[in-house]
């Protein structure tokens, strides 16, 4: 993934989110009751499991989640899918898993405030969690 490439397009949405989601095809809901354009409120969801290692990012999010899954569930789950090319013997224990401890625990050192969600729970479950945070978040802001 072209990392310089997806900061710049943050920044280009952070920049002006209506003319971004217009420029690139995308179909905004009916507009607003609020007529001025800075009082709007619109969300920029990013998503990937090395997003909050790559300093030029770390300045533009205002809020972070990270789901977390224990080792035997990560297991099981990387297990059951089928990729093009199969996985080799080991790769699991030897690269993948130890890939994901190296990466969590430099976001751990980080200065960014996440929180931790559960990847035990239902997708579900999840989606209610972060939706009802993002909504209070939204509220104590007005």
């Amino acid at each position: 993934m072209d990392m310089e490439a997806m900061t710049n397009t943050v920044k280009g949405w952070i920049e002006n989110p209506v003319k971004f989601a217009r420029s690139h095809g995308v179909n905004l809901s009916s507009p607003s009751v609020v007529a001025d354009p800075d009082e709007q409120i619109h969300i920029l969801i990013i998503e990937g499991f090395l997003l909050y290692n790559y300093l030029p990012l770390l300045d533009v999010f205002n809020k972070c989640y990270y789901i977390s899954v224990p080792y035997e569930e990560c297991k099981r789950r990387r297990s059951g899918r089928q990729y093009t090319v199969p996985d080799p013997p080991g790769l699991f224990d030897g690269h993948v898993w130890p890939m994901y401890l190296k990466h969590r625990n430099e976001m751990e050192d980080s200065s960014l405030n996440i929180e931790y969600l559960d990847g035990l729970k239902t997708k579900e479950e999840i989606y209610i969690q972060v939706y009802e945070d993002i909504q209070n978040n939204l509220l104590n802001r007005l």
